[in-house]
């Protein structure tokens, strides 16, 4: 019978080149940007300053607001008017629940 020392998944079985981290470690890695896979953050430019970086995303908002397709007024008033009688619709059922169920909490314990 054969005995067999350590596993896959320990750290013990490793390919003893020293190196820490694992084959999927060592690809996250790369793809946050150290090509060598030895971890920490590689150094970026952080670009324009702040003023110029708030002066985009104002322009990226006007921008995406202008493809928003607004309703005309009919369509306002008919949305509205939906949302308004579902709530009342709404509201009239709860109200029936709750004296329903008060009535008969009378009759149950007097």
């Amino acid at each position: 019978m054969t005995e067999t020392v350590g596993s896959t998944a320990t750290p013990e079985s490793g390919s003893g080149d020293g190196d820490d981290l694992s084959r999927r470690d060592r690809k996250r890695a790369r793809k946050a940007g150290d090509p060598e896979g030895k971890g920490g953050r590689a150094k970026r430019d952080k670009g324009p300053n702040v003023f110029a970086r708030t002066a985009l995303f104002y322009r990226q908002i006007i921008t995406e607001l202008r493809k928003v397709v607004w309703p005309s007024r009919s369509d306002l008033t008919s949305y509205t008017t939906v949302v308004i009688v579902f709530v009342l619709v709404i509201m009239a059922l709860v109200y029936g629940l709750d004296t329903g169920f008060v009535k008969l909490a009378s009759i149950v314990f007097g």
